[in-house]
């Protein structure tokens, strides 16, 4: 039976990538991918063959890696981050239905949740929610809802796509909901191509955050009730000290 690997490569950089998704890599005979992120492998995987579609083309892409695979290739479809968590896993399952070949395995990576979570100090060390900002899959009063509940829940927030070209207002959208809920001066933080040429931190207000400058490449953190800045990190404690 022929198998297709979904993997997540982490942020982008080697060293952030698992042992696993390393191996799936080297030993495939196609890389599938957007773009962007075949780019970010193509060196440190010589020899193969690379096949890529640019943004909104997801399920021509995943039909691609199907089709690859059942002419028995060993394909690695390559997804920025963890291959389920805003990936190209769910679409795989869904396109290839009932069937059980090829067989898939999904190799799991290091969202940005995480990595961005990292660059800033430890700001999710309690419970969280993490919620895209684009609407071109799911409806804004659907993500405004979502914005909703987790700033009632006195949850940490991370904001994946908070902005784009074609969507130049959703952060300030989003923060607009948040301050409905949530004081003007909670601790915020945005990490800036993580794994990246160019990564760096960056800690503001929810007020100020409103007006941040920000991208794709980017991650924004919304901290709870708890949160604070410690030593010039962003830190949610969980009361491991009250105990």
């Amino acid at each position: 039976m022929s198998k297709l690997f979904v993997v997540g490569i982490g942020p982008g950089n080697y060293e952030n990538m698992t042992i696993r998704a390393d191996n799936a890599l080297k030993n495939a005979q196609v890389i599938v991918g957007y773009t962007v992120y075949v780019d970010l492998v193509r060196e440190r995987y010589p020899g193969k063959e690379f096949l890529t579609t640019p943004m909104t083309r997801e399920a021509i892409r995943c039909q691609l890696a199907l089709d690859k695979a059942k002419e028995g290739r060993s394909v690695a479809m390559i997804c920025s981050g963890d291959s389920g968590i805003y990936g190209m896993a769910a679409l795989l399952y869904e396109l290839r239905g009932e069937n059980i070949d090829p067989e898939i395995e999904v190799i799991p990576g290091l969202t940005a949740a995480c990595s961005g979570g990292a660059l800033l100090g430890a700001p999710l060390t309690h419970d969280f929610a993490v919620i895209s900002l684009s609407d071109r899959l799911t409806p804004w009063e659907k993500i405004e809802k979502r914005l909703e509940c987790a700033a009632q829940g006195d949850l940490s927030i991370v904001l994946y796509n908070p902005r784009s070209k074609g969507r130049p207002d959703n952060l300030r959208m989003a923060c607009d909901i948040l301050l409905r809920y949530l004081p003007e001066d909670r601790p915020c933080g945005v990490a800036h191509s993580i794994g990246r040429e160019g990564e760096w931190a960056e800690y503001m207000t929810l007020s100020e955050l409103r007006t941040a400058d920000v991208d794709m490449f980017c991650t924004v953190f919304i901290g709870n009730a708890m949160t604070k800045m410690v030593a010039g990190k962003l830190v949610t404690p969980r009361g491991y000290r009250d105990v």
